[in-house]
């Protein structure tokens, strides 16, 4: 269902699909795992867009995507998202939390997904062989 909602046609073929695929579907069940209610789990899912969306689509550095995780998550005014965040729509221990999953299922490996997004592809070589 995951690969439906996010629109992956190429799964098979696409390792950025693929590890797109990976990054939503682990952050969709470490919240569940969380007892998120309904909302907050559409909130933490919009941080997880929010956070790769700043990486993929507008070239954020690591720290500047931070701060803006940061403003996001604290609701302390308007991010470049669509909105203001909810300063009461998670917990202060639940927001520690998802920042700590974010560090480990992002930041950690923010150069991997640079790379991912912006590093320059090879054409494949097909030979008769």
């Amino acid at each position: 269902k995951m690969k439906e909602f996010l629109n992956l046609t190429q799964l098979k073929r696409s390792l950025k699909e693929a590890i797109l695929l990976d990054y939503y579907t682990a952050g969709f069940w470490w919240a569940k795992e969380m007892n998120f209610s309904l909302t907050q789990l559409s909130g933490f899912m919009n941080l997880l867009n929010f956070t790769l969306e700043n990486l993929s689509n507008k070239h954020m550095t690591l720290g500047d995507n931070l701060k803006e995780l940061e403003r996001a998550i604290s609701g302390m005014g308007e991010t470049d998202s669509e909105g203001k965040g909810d300063r009461h729509l998670f917990s202060i221990e639940q927001a520690k939390a998802i920042i700590d999953h974010l560090v480990i299922s992002l930041f950690k490996h923010y150069k991997a997904y640079e790379y991912l997004f912006h590093g320059r592809r090879e054409e494949p070589v097909v030979s008769n062989e």
